[in-house]
């Protein structure tokens, strides 16, 4: 049998990159995650970095703004995710920097998992923010990196688990604030779901170069449609308030950060319909579901169950 590719996953800590750990160990992949001496010794993450030792994970000491131990550490293995924060965007040039100088990778995964960056219709500050990705992309690209750009849409528990609802930690039960008119569609993965494509992805010849876009058909709702099937899973009627563009723009800009941010990523999808209001090109990009449909995926519906 062919060796598995090894993997670097560079922020594997942090919200989805532990996901990415997980699934890319749980595959069978030699997995290596990058964390900072300080991560080791931080309380926070030692239930994260105990299942990493678990299942078999390399921990590389090092950091992204230390030339040498990123060299080193990619000089290890065949493909490099990179799940860093917000924060970090920018800096991913240093890991394209590092990647040159090892001469060994065969795939690198910036960290994206969100909106395609370049169809977006975006206000401040998430244009700022998807403009740092797509400058990424483009500096991949100048460099002949091979790569792939994975668009993962919404995650399920940031998104669907309280519809988007600030503040909340579950479904509404009796009335919910809805952005826009409700209409546009909108795509939810499940993080393991992510985790998994994504490492389905890595040594895919069909998704070298190319947007691997995680839009599985059951996992595409209107804010609408998706309310009308809580309330038939609950038995009972939301009283439903529209916010408008206007309404919601206003919000924004007077919103502190970083709230802004998640309200400006939600004038994206919600208003703007950025996760569906264009098709797949196939020049461009391929479709997650499609690709691996021996993969089980939790649906929308499967998940809200566990609120019911």
């Amino acid at each position: 049998m062919p060796q598995q590719p090894k993997v670097l996953i560079i922020g594997g800590t942090g919200y989805i990159g532990k996901f990415l750990v997980e699934a890319s160990a749980k595959a069978g992949h030699p997995t290596c995650a990058l964390v900072r001496e300080s991560t080791l010794a931080d309380s926070g993450k030692s239930s994260i970095i105990d299942n990493f030792r678990s299942l078999g994970v390399n921990l590389v000491t090092g950091d992204i703004f230390d030339n040498e131990s990123l060299v080193r550490a990619i000089q290890q293995v065949d493909v490099v995710i990179s799940t860093v924060s917000r924060a970090l965007l920018s800096h991913q040039d240093k890991i394209i920097s590092a990647i040159k100088q090892a001469g060994n990778v065969k795939r690198f995964f910036p960290s994206e998992f969100g909106n395609d960056v370049d169809r977006v219709h975006a206000v401040e500050p998430a244009k700022r923010m998807f403009a740092a990705k797509a400058e990424i992309r483009r500096a991949i690209e100048a460099e002949g990196i091979p790569h792939t750009f994975v668009v993962s849409n919404f995650f399920g528990g940031y998104h669907l688990r309280n519809f988007s609802q600030p503040g909340a930690t579950d479904p509404p039960r009796d009335k919910i604030k809805i952005l826009g008119d409700g209409s546009p569609k909108v795509v939810y993965n499940k993080e393991e779901d992510i985790g998994t494509y994504t490492i389905r992805a890595i040594d895919d010849p069909r998704t070298l170069n190319k947007i691997l876009y995680i839009r599985p058909p059951a996992n595409i709702y209107s804010t609408n449609d998706l309310v009308s099937l809580w309330e038939k899973k609950i038995g009972n009627s939301l009283e439903r308030t529209y916010v408008s563009e206007e309404e919601l723009v206003k919000n924004i800009q007077e919103t502190p950060f970083p709230l802004n941010t998640g309200l400006a990523i939600s004038h994206s999808a919600f208003v703007k319909g950025d996760h569906t209001n264009f098709d797949i090109e196939p020049a461009v990009g391929v479709e997650a579901s499609e690709l691996y449909p021996d993969v089980q995926y939790t649906t929308v519906e499967e998940y809200l169950n566990q609120f019911v």
